[in-house]
């Protein structure tokens, strides 16, 4: 039987890591923006919220 454990190397394995951590952060900013407007739009943030999720269903089903 041939056991494949822990042949991942450093670098590939730190590569992944800093990949995770920079979709974090990107995740991080996207959540500060969307605060940001959520604050601005008030009320109506939701009524857009429904908006965005009209447009991607009718892309979905190919109506757009």
């Amino acid at each position: 039987m041939h056991d494949s454990r822990g042949e991942l190397e450093v670098e590939t394995l730190l590569k992944i890591v800093l990949a995770l951590f920079a979709i974090f952060l990107a995740f991080q900013i996207l959540e500060m923006v969307i605060g940001g407007i959520a604050s601005l739009l008030g009320p109506f943030f939701v009524l857009v919220q429904l908006g965005v999720a009209l447009v991607i269903v009718l892309w979905l089903l190919e109506r757009i």
